[in-house]
């Protein structure tokens, strides 16, 4: 009761104190909360693109090889997606992409977006996923039939509120019917003609048919925008575009290790140069957040130290009465224990309290909501344990060390 009351004559000064830790801790949660939330958040967008595949972009060559002169330019063809598919162990699936930006026209609104025309196993490893009607498949391909799958953006232009599957669509003069509805990606990173939600997409064969690459030179019929690969695996994948590489070098006539023919975006080492960066970034955020609770620290042996200065002559009192070193430094440890706990208990709860609230309110894309840190929870409570001992025990000492002369003197 002692302790409580003494704590209470300065309760704003207590109060004060007591504020910078609730804020230390409050900030240990919430920003690490934060950091791992952008990695979460990053590596979903990246998920959308496709987690284990890369992308390929044909260039220019870097080097003279085999008669030819540097500076060529190299033209991408379904064939050469037909070779690494036929000679490429190592890759799993592999698909051309064929884009153009065409007029669509539908019953009720019109449009100029780009459309893809792809194979059936592109769907998968892009993660494109229906929300109405289906996917294309092997069959639509074979057929090259015209149909549609359009991305939700597309969707909520060309058909704003209406029926959609089964409806016509005219493309370019081309009558393709509406097979399904990508459900909505949340996705802030696209290559090409935009993300997939604006995009619409169809069958390889009947975007090869129907939009033929525009003549002029170098332009050859067969002509991919790019060729996405996927690997057997993770472990793999560098063995893999190796091969790759390999197979459209010695079909164009360049040096396999020219790093200038091919323009290659890898989403798995994306993948981890993004979580390296925010792992840093993650523990960024925690060192700062530890730092404030560091000083939170010194603000409650600041006003230990007060105290002692205070309350001199009561402590001199209690030793002339009886009271040990050991009861002195008893009550100053106890009054910094609970300065410590109760703003410890009270930062904790409301850093949960904010990264829970978070979850249920409506945020920019680019702002994720804060995971709970096991982690950073237990590096607070560590931190609080080592604020308490030390802010506690140098003014505890110093009380107990205190001669009861020196203090019946002091006024």
């Amino acid at each position: 009761m002692q302790t409580l009351s003494a704590l209470w004559d300065t309760k704003l000064r207590s109060f004060l104190t007591m504020f910078g830790i609730v804020w230390g801790i409050t900030s240990v949660i919430l920003l690490v909360g934060l950091g791992i939330g952008f990695n979460v958040d990053q590596k979903e967008h990246l998920r959308t693109i496709g987690t284990d595949i890369a992308i390929i972009f044909a260039g220019k060559t870097g080097a003279q090889a085999g008669g030819y002169a540097a500076g060529r330019d190299i033209h991408l063809t379904v064939d050469d997606a037909i070779a690494i598919q036929q000679q490429a162990t190592l890759v799993k699936t592999v698909s051309p992409e064929l884009r153009r930006s065409v007029s669509e026209v539908s019953q009720w609104n019109a449009a100029n977006r780009a459309v893809r025309g792809v194979w059936p196993e592109y769907q998968r490893f892009r993660s494109l996923t229906v929300e109405q009607g289906r996917l294309m498949t092997e069959q639509d391909e074979a057929e090259g039939a015209r149909v549609i799958i359009l991305g939700a953006e597309a969707n909520r232009q060309l058909f704003p509120g209406k029926p959609v599957i089964g409806q016509p669509l005219m493309v370019s003069g081309y009558q393709y019917t509406i097979i399904g509805v990508l459900a909505k990606k949340k996705q802030n990173g696209s290559y090409g003609s935009g993300p997939d939600n604006t995009q619409l997409f169809t069958t390889y064969s009947a975007m090869a048919r129907d939009f033929p690459p525009t003549e002029g030179p170098g332009v050859i019929r067969g002509y991919v925008n790019n060729i996405v690969v996927e690997p057997v695996s993770p472990e793999m994948h560098e063995k893999a575009l190796a091969q790759v590489t390999r197979i459209i070098a010695e079909r164009h006539h360049y040096d396999p290790n020219d790093k200038e023919a091919l323009w290659i975006w890898d989403t798995l080492e994306g993948s981890k140069f993004t979580e390296r960066i925010f792992s840093v970034m993650t523990f960024f955020f925690g060192a700062v957040a530890l730092l404030t609770l560091a000083l939170g620290g010194i603000g409650v042996m600041n006003i230990m130290l007060v105290a002692v200065t205070e309350r001199t002559r009561e402590i001199g009192v209690r030793k002339a009465l009886g009271a040990t070193a050991i009861d002195i430094k008893r009550q100053f440890l106890v009054e910094s224990a609970i300065i410590t706990l109760v703003s410890g208990l009270g930062g904790l709860a409301l850093g949960v309290g904010v990264c829970i609230a978070m979850r249920y309110v409506p945020l920019p894309d680019f702002v994720p909501h804060p995971v709970i840190s096991p982690l950073a929870i237990a590096a607070s409570l560590t931190t609080l344990a080592a604020i308490t001992v030390f802010a506690g025990m140098y003014p505890a000492l110093r009380a107990a060390n205190l001669s009861p002369m020196e203090c019946l003197r002091t006024e």
